[in-house]
């Protein structure tokens, strides 16, 4: 069966229309049809087909037309013309405006069906190298994903139960966690992997052009748009697409983006149609959405769409355990297929003791410039850049010696702990987001402590 192929028939004529169609949802496609070439238009700017079918002598806008706007506006949808009018200049004119075929009436049943099979099978080859291509541009499932920690085996645990569904999901975590890691590994062990995956840092483009990448554009809509354009919501069409930073999205973008989360449509920059997709949304932010949502500077209604499954990735610090295996793998995949440099006990004990606050993302690049730049086949502690230091204090900054008679370390500490929270929050005017990252700790870990010391106050 084809259902995952959808074809547009265009004809003025019903009885071919109805031959067409007939014929062709016997053979498992999903058609729809249209009887002038405005309709047709207005059909590929609203949706997505796989192949249009269109006869060449129409009144008003004619099959070469047709090719034209179709392709100016989706240049991935195969056209066929069928004409009773053929000429060699005509078929020429045709392949060079972008038809795939051009074919004349009447034509032999037998032979259109393995022209469109044909066409439809080389346009889903080209979409299947594009996506080999980025397959191995970047690996996707587990196998990038290095932890024995128990933080590690529940996000393991998570993605697994998780994938396989059309839910949206939130990942947090500071930067250099790995959510895009984590949002690839969810596309590929779903049922979507075949489809595409499309990438998108929301904070790295402008608000205008972050729409126009997102949603497309038509031709006359701004200054520099020359011909329609497709958004990246149709190019991941059928699969995932993963926003990154989204808390930098802005408000008017929110409210778009909210509405192809509720009604799984939106309209192209200056389009007046709507378009409609099946698209699997994951997005990904180093802030705390809830925060932002209560000052007003996140939708709530977007914050509980995208919310529907939340992962949150632990810091570094807080999956000690992970490190030496970290900095094994990392060593192994910098050596580019040399025998990978050992590591001393000691310079492996100051690298795990650091806190990394860029998190793998830092570890991976420290590893690399080690492997690189220590000489030998060891890495020494020697080989370790001052920058990377260990989190024990060293005793001359410990301010009191001990009196005689002994002190109360659990009521010092606690009070010591208390004081270093409120300082903190005092210092980011009551923000516990900003507070938590003043002492190194996840928002999580920071507003457990306060808490505890709340509710005894």
């Amino acid at each position: 069966m084809n259902t995952l192929n959808r074809i547009l028939i265009v004809d003025d004529e019903q009885s071919m229309r109805e031959l067409l169609s007939i014929m062709l949802r016997k053979e498992g496609y999903e058609v729809v049809t249209a009887d002038n070439g405005a309709k047709a238009l207005k059909a590929v700017q609203s949706d997505i087909f796989d192949l249009v079918i269109t006869d060449l002598k129409m009144p008003q806008m004619d099959g070469m037309t047709l090719l034209k706007e179709v392709k100016e506006s989706s240049p991935d949808t195969i056209v066929i013309i069928v004409t009773a009018f053929g000429t060699t200049e005509g078929a020429e004119k045709a392949r060079l405006l972008g038809a795939y075929d051009y074919i004349g009436k009447p034509f032999n049943n037998d032979e259109i069906k393995l022209v469109i099979q044909n066409a439809l099978e080389k346009g889903h080859l080209r979409k299947e190298n594009i996506l080999l291509k980025r397959e191995i541009e970047s690996r996707t499932g587990f196998e990038n994903f290095i932890g024995k920690s128990e933080p590690m085996q529940r996000i393991f645990s998570l993605i697994r139960q998780v994938a396989d569904t059309k839910s949206t999901v939130l990942i947090t975590g500071e930067s250099g966690t790995g959510k895009e890691l984590v949002a690839r590994a969810l596309h590929a062990q779903g049922s979507r992997n075949a489809r595409p995956f499309v990438t998108v840092n929301c904070g790295a483009l402008p608000e205008t052009l972050l729409e126009s990448e997102l949603f497309g554009y038509m031709k006359g809509s701004f200054t520099g748009a020359a011909a329609n354009k497709q958004g990246l919501f149709e190019t991941a069409n059928g699969g995932t697409i993963f926003l990154d930073e989204i808390s930098t999205m802005t408000p008017a973008l929110q409210v778009k983006l909210l509405r192809v989360l509720q009604e799984r449509e939106f309209k192209r920059v200056g389009g007046t149609a709507d378009i409609k997709v099946d698209v699997r949304v994951i997005a990904a932010t180093n802030r705390d959405l809830l925060a932002d949502v209560n000052k007003g500077l996140f939708r709530e209604d977007l914050f509980y769409r995208l919310n529907v499954m939340p992962i949150h990735l632990p810091p570094l610090r807080e999956r000690k355990d992970d490190i030496p295996l970290l900095i094994n793998y990392f060593l192994k995949k910098s050596s580019s297929g040399r025998e990978p440099k050992k590591i001393s006990s000691e310079a492996m004990n100051r690298l795990v003791s650091h806190r990394w606050p860029g998190n793998v993302r830092e570890l991976e690049n420290t590893v690399e410039r080690l492997n690189i730049l220590a000489s030998g086949d060891t890495i020494m502690i020697e080989h370790i850049p001052d920058s990377i230091t260990s989190i024990a204090p060293s005793p001359e900054l410990i301010p009191f010696d001990i009196p005689e008679s002994g002190i109360d370390l659990e009521s010092l500490l606690q009070n010591a702990e208390r004081t270093m929270l409120y300082k903190a929050l005092d210092k980011a005017n009551g923000v516990k987001t900003d507070a938590a990252k003043l002492l190194g700790l996840s928002f999580r870990s920071f507003r457990h402590r306060l808490q505890k010391y709340e509710q005894s106050s």
